[in-house]
């Protein structure tokens, strides 16, 4: 659908904007934006809502050393903040490598400037009303870089080395930012794995890389809580292998903490990824027509799994949030009204099941596999068709209509 020209893109515009802002208050009517004191699992999703991941940014890396601008991306503006809070998001996830800005053992110095510019891009989110999750991110990439969990679950040496640089790694960003109000979340790592995506040696190793990862997230909980400040209660995010949700159902183990209720479980949800990533379908759902969409991964895969989670962890009181979800840019129409309504079941889903969504936007307004933006970086503007992407997820999110009911959703297929 094309942007419409003059008065009438004005008044759509301002329509949306006030409708976003209105589901947004209604869903945090009451609350403190800063207080998560005694929430259940259920309220801590309500409490970030609608997340966006400023993806391929601070997560960029070249030849061994993380930058903002290595992919292609201009550096982040409060301008982008507020285009995208504007929108109706309420949450956004910064993934930050921190490759090429690591001194050396013992102490691991963190690079100075490194931090104050992550520390810049966290306030001008904050200015903008965002709730901010910080992480390390491609550190673990494949087990290419010193998050190794491959060589880390064969030798105890260098899980012990390993372990040794995250807790002087998370010591320091947790110091940088303990005077920060509980607008900020730590989240320990991103998808680790032994480059296998979940279907490597993790299969075969009697457990070992899983019982890794576990110790990995509580050295992260045990170094953030050390620094004191507003980190002794600080919500953490603890992902599972590969942050992939059955594996993190199986073999997920919660760290010890000393702040009760203080942590939150990540996963990230692109089934299929042959229609999300890929693009290698043009449809999906149970209206596609016949070898338009995957084999599998339909609307029953999202309930089931969502199911599972809900079961191993929302019903016991652990509050989860999918780090990371999203579906490429499509060329036609059709392509992107089926985009439109897998992220609409996607949150819709989430919401019904007791999470909050963080869709992933790594900048790029082409169409085609790895193609996920919805905000140019320059100036915030939508791409075409993300204003109504973006308007269906707000909606899946926060409208409280008891008749807008995921089965609501399922009959909107195109």
């Amino acid at each position: 659908m094309k942007r419409m020209k003059g008065c009438k893109s004005v008044v759509r515009r301002a329509f949306c904007w006030a409708l976003c802002a209105c589901l947004s208050v209604t869903a945090a009517q009451g609350r403190d934006a800063d207080s998560t004191d005694g929430d259940t699992p259920r309220e801590v999703a309500a409490w970030l809502g609608l997340g966006w991941n400023l993806g391929n940014q601070f997560d960029a890396h070249a030849d061994g050393v993380a930058a903002e601008t290595a992919w292609g991306q201009p550096p982040a503006t409060p301008e982008l903040f507020r285009k995208v809070a504007e929108a109706g998001f309420t949450s956004v996830r910064i993934p930050v490598t921190w490759l090429g800005h690591i001194g050396p053992a013992p102490d691991y110095r963190l690079d100075s400037l490194w931090l104050d510019r992550v520390e810049e891009v966290v306030d001008d989110a904050a200015q903008a009303g965002l709730r901010v999750m910080l992480n390390i991110h491609h550190d673990g990439a494949d087990s290419r870089h010193w998050l190794d969990i491959k060589k880390a679950a064969t030798d105890e040496c260098v899980n012990e080395a390993v372990k040794a640089q995250l807790r002087a790694v998370w010591t320091q960003i947790a110091g940088r930012f303990k005077d920060k109000s509980d607008f900020l979340i730590f989240e320990s790592m991103n998808e680790i794995h032994d480059g296998g995506w979940g279907w490597g040696a993790n299969r075969t190793d009697n457990g070992r890389q899983y019982a890794v990862l576990n110790e990995w997230n509580q050295v992260f909980v045990d170094a953030v809580r050390s620094t004191g400040g507003n980190n002794a209660t600080r919500y953490l995010g603890v992902p599972g292998y590969c942050a992939n949700p059955e594996l993190t159902v199986e073999h997920f183990v919660m760290p010890k903490d000393k702040a009760e209720g203080r942590l939150m479980v990540a996963i990230h949800f692109y089934d299929p990824v042959d229609y999300t990533l890929e693009a290698k379908c043009p449809e999906w759902g149970h209206t596609a027509r016949p070898g338009k969409a995957p084999e599998w991964g339909g609307e029953d895969n999202v309930v089931r799994v969502f199911s599972r989670v809900k079961e191993r962890f929302i019903d016991r009181g652990i509050p989860v949030y999918i780090g990371e979800m999203g579906c490429v840019r499509r060329g036609d129409e059709r392509g992107e009204a089926f985009r439109r309504y897998y992220l609409e079941y996607v949150c819709k889903a989430a919401r019904t099941y007791g999470m909050a969504p963080f869709v992933w936007d790594n900048g790029s307004g082409s169409v085609g596999r790895e193609c996920s933006g919805l905000f140019d970086r320059k100036n915030g503007a939508f791409f075409t068709h993300s204003e109504d992407v973006v308007r269906a997820m707000v909606k899946a999110v926060f409208s409280d209509d008891a008749s807008y009911t995921l089965e609501a959703v399922y009959q909107t297929a195109p």
